[in-house]
């Protein structure tokens, strides 16, 4: 959908306010408005499948065509090969931003602004982690979805968190491109059900840690412009009283939470996206974020992920929707798991270690390693393009935004025959599974946070 010059110009002065104003792009650094581009994409539905803590090389080491590294070193010089270790572990990582500058190493006058990539011997790992165990990676076979999904569709080798920090943060990136400088995780609730009490650190310019906030926010979103827009969405989630509290982003947003759209877009379980596909109902803009058992997340003792997104995948493509709809699958933060490649240095809070990030579109190139530079905020930046939503933040205002890589997208092609991936569980049996765990309590891995 279009939007209105008038409607942009007004959402656009409403972003400017004080609150968030050292996040907009400044004048003459703005992205093009992409009425032009909305016009003439087959794209009507966009499906975001967020997973949980997962470095890029630690799922895809030895992807052909990407880069990836068997070794790494430590703070010591030592060279440390990297050992297999399946994808269902019980121990955590840390992955806060100290963490990150211990595994950045960074030096110079701003901590992280120069890596070295040798650090990862310093954070903060649980207890029962095993010696080196950041320098680690995961069989292929474990993961077998998702080299299948890039084996038929689109890779990208280098996508940077757009924060340095975990999933709180990331969270809010997913959805805001910003998260008004909280950083690590909030003390009490992970949103505003917590009430004034329950407050986020914050990150200074120097990338040491400010006042608290309320976890609680008031930055626009891209579900507030596409409210204005009249663009449909769902953020489908678990309950955050349970299963969900640790990645349900709009419950750090007053406006969602305290708003009708709580009760109406915002869906649990995450398995009723299956259904909803099925019954044919699927929003412009769709997020989707796992379960405990489904996430990626290290110390979760868990190897459902692949086969859960390859379900969401297949109920996408074999559906009426699939000539119109880019799903895009991302992991939120690196979880404490060595990378070889540097981040690249943005501000204050990025950007952070690489994560995988997978296309899936009937428009996606076959097989193809895209080598071009993304963050988490690039795929705000396809949605806003797509559906001609104005910038949020300078995160997303920055981002490339993948409907131009050619190593990605062919719109002139026709749309390719959708083959189911392998590997997938039915509808029913994640229906069952996520009702069950909505039953018990938010879990808390083995660091206290996410």
């Amino acid at each position: 959908m279009i939007r209105p010059l008038a409607t942009i110009a007004a959402l656009l002065a409403l972003a400017g306010c004080a609150h968030v104003r050292d996040t907009l792009a400044p004048a003459g650094d703005t992205i093009p408005f992409a009425a032009t581009r909305a016009a003439r994409t087959p794209i009507e539905h966009v499906v975001f499948v967020i997973q949980e803590n997962r470095s890029f090389n630690n799922l895809f080491m030895g992807y052909p065509g990407a880069t990836t590294a068997s070794y790494g070193y430590d703070t010591h010089g030592h060279k440390i090969r990297l050992l297999p270790y399946a994808l269902a572990i019980t121990w955590d990582l840390g992955h806060s931003a100290a963490s990150f500058i211990s595994a950045c190493d960074g030096t110079g006058n701003l901590p992280g602004t120069k890596c070295k990539m040798d650090g990862w011997n310093g954070e903060n790992n649980s207890p029962n982690a095993p010696k080196n165990a950041p320098y680690s990676y995961v069989r292929r076979a474990d993961v077998a979805p998702y080299w299948d999904i890039a084996g038929q569709y689109v890779l990208a080798d280098r996508i940077f968190a757009s924060n340095l920090d975990g999933s709180f943060i990331a969270h809010q990136y997913l959805v805001a491109a910003y998260a008004s400088r909280g950083v690590d995780y909030p003390y009490g609730s992970w949103g505003c059900e917590g009430g004034k009490t329950d407050t986020v650190p914050t990150l200074r310019n120097d990338r040491t840690l400010g006042n608290p906030i309320t976890a609680c926010f008031d930055n626009p979103t891209i579900a507030s412009e596409a409210d204005a827009a009249d663009v449909s969405w769902r953020f489908y989630a678990g309950d955050i009283s349970g299963d969900g509290g640790l990645w349900s982003s709009y419950q750090a947003d007053r406006a969602i939470y305290n708003g009708k759209d709580w009760s109406t877009d915002v869906i649990n379980p995450p398995a009723q996206f299956l259904k909803d596909v099925g019954n044919g109902k699927l929003a412009n803009i769709t997020w989707i974020t796992p379960t405990w058992s489904t996430s990626d997340h290290p110390s979760g003792d868990a190897t459902d992920g692949p086969a859960w997104v390859a379900s969401v995948v297949n109920a996408v493509g074999t559906s009426k929707f699939w000539n119109s709809t880019a799903i895009f699958i991302m992991w939120d933060d690196w979880g404490g798991f060595f990378d070889p490649v540097k981040p690249i240095f943005r501000d204050y809070d990025g950007l952070g270690f690489r994560v995988p990030l997978l296309i899936v579109s009937p428009y996606a190139k076959r097989g193809s390693v895209t080598h071009v530079q993304y963050e988490t905020a690039s795929v705000l930046r396809f949605i806003e393009d797509n559906f001609g939503l104005p910038a949020l933040a300078k995160s997303d205002a920055r981002s490339n935004d993948p409907a131009a890589d050619s190593a990605a997208f062919d719109y002139h092609q026709p749309p390719r025959k959708f083959k189911k991936i392998p590997g997938a569980l039915s509808e029913s049996y994640w229906m069952h599974v996520q009702r069950a765990q909505e039953r018990r309590k938010r879990p808390v891995t083995a660091l206290g946070d996410d």
